[in-house]
Order: structure tokens, then C-alpha cells, then sequence
């Protein structure tokens, strides 16, 4: 994130920041912090994990659905999003 303005024109995305020391302004992100202490408690050494268990949380995450996005995973929407910028860029281009 350290070029929103690039990201938002090249992905035609809208970028957001919370206001700092505000975490209601931060739902998911708070719910995924919890997620992932439910995997690395809090204080607790990271570096004893390998890259194995990394990926196998993230894909258990990422298979997940969500409240938030209708109870589809965040594996789909980003799915969509890419098929989505895919077809855009092909239509640009054709």
C-alpha cells in the first residue's frame, strides 16, 4: 500500500484508510487480526513456523466465507475481481 493513488488508477479500485487509533472504522480487519490469533496466539514467537503452516492457514482464511461478503470466501471475490480486470483489459485492448 505504499502507492494508493497508482492502485486506485490502475486497478480502478476505491482506497480507504481508517482514521489512526479508530478500530470500528477497521471491522474486517479486526475480525481477520482475531482469525489469525485463533492460529498465532498473540506474543507468541513467529519464526517457529514454517512456510508450510503459513500456507495452510492462509488458504484455510481464504476458504472461509464471510458475513461481509455474502457468505462467498475471499478466494472468490478475488477471483471474480481478476476475471473481472481480465475482461476489462482484453476490451481495452480489443
Amino acid at each position: 500500500m505504499s502507492q494508493p493513488t497508482k492502485l486506485k488508477m490502475e486497478a480502478g479500485l476505491d482506497i480507504y484508510f481508517c482514521d489512526p487509533r479508530n478500530p470500528g472504522q477497521r471491522g474486517t480487519n479486526e475480525n481477520t487480526n482475531g482469525l489469525l490469533r485463533q492460529y498465532f496466539p498473540k506474543g507468541k514467537n513467529l519464526s517457529v513456523h514454517r512456510a508450510s503452516d503459513l500456507q495452510a492457514v492462509a488458504l484455510a482464511l481464504n476458504t472461509l466465507p464471510r458475513k461481509t461478503l455474502d457468505w462467498r470466501t475471499p478466494a472468490e471475490e478475488l477471483n471474480d475481481l481478476l476475471l473481472s480486470a481480465t475482461r476489462r483489459s482484453v476490451a481495452t485492448t480489443s
